[in-house]
């Protein structure tokens, strides 16, 4: 995370009674969420119902006096994300995954340095979306972002720790999916039944570590 002060460069009204905030990066979006949390937990953003953050974006929804908002959030000056800040979950993983290999050959090392890469980066849900309790996970550097698959599979099964771009993420349930999938975990990422219902959400930090180590 970056430890310059973020700025909101862009706030837009978004039909009656909510605002958009535009940022230039997940590390400001990051930052941006958690100052909002904060705020609305202090009483400082009225009844602002839903804070959703995106990959480059975060939404407010539910606010009584919008423009007067957007015009505070518009000269804010936001306090960098602490690395520490946001719960902490540890997620047990296998790397059997059939990209495994692939994704070894793209970073130019061995398929035994992959676990050590992915268990030695602290992951930070970024946004949620694609599906019930699908996380996108920022963290890993930028010379481990590989690509999406040529061509995406028709079916990804539930519980596939994957890779694309700067992104991880574990598919909830079985789906179609074009990401690297490099291991697998039988967490349950998504039940209803559960509160939360979702194991990953914006700003929860994950740490994939070795099933039976």
């Amino acid at each position: 995370m970056s430890a310059v002060a973020v700025a909101v460069p862009r706030v837009l009204r978004v039909g009656r009674d909510a605002l958009l905030c535009e940022l230039g990066s997940a590390a400001g979006v990051a930052a941006l969420h958690a100052e909002l949390l904060r705020r609305r937990a202090a009483g400082e953003l009225g009844d602002v119902r839903e804070i959703v953050p995106a990959a480059r974006t975060v939404l407010l929804d539910g606010v009584r006096e919008p423009a007067a908002l957007a015009a505070r959030i518009g000269g804010w000056r936001v306090p960098p994300l602490a690395p520490a800040d946001g719960p902490l979950v540890r997620v047990p993983v296998r790397y059997d995954g059939p990209d495994l290999a692939e994704v070894a050959a793209l970073w130019d090392v061995p398929a035994a340095r992959v676990p050590e890469i992915v268990g030695g980066t602290e992951f930070r849900v970024a946004f949620c979306g694609f599906a019930p309790g699908f996380g996108y996970l920022t963290g890993l550097p930028e010379r481990f972002h590989p690509p999406r698959r040529a061509s995406p599979r028709t079916s990804v099964p539930a519980g596939s720790l994957a890779l694309a771009g700067e992104y991880a993420g574990v598919y909830p349930r079985s789906s179609p999916g074009g990401w690297q999938l490099i291991g697998s975990t039988d967490a349950v990422l998504w039940d209803p039944a559960r509160e939360p219902a979702a194991l990953f959400a914006p700003g929860v930090r994950v740490r994939f570590v070795e099933a039976g180590a």
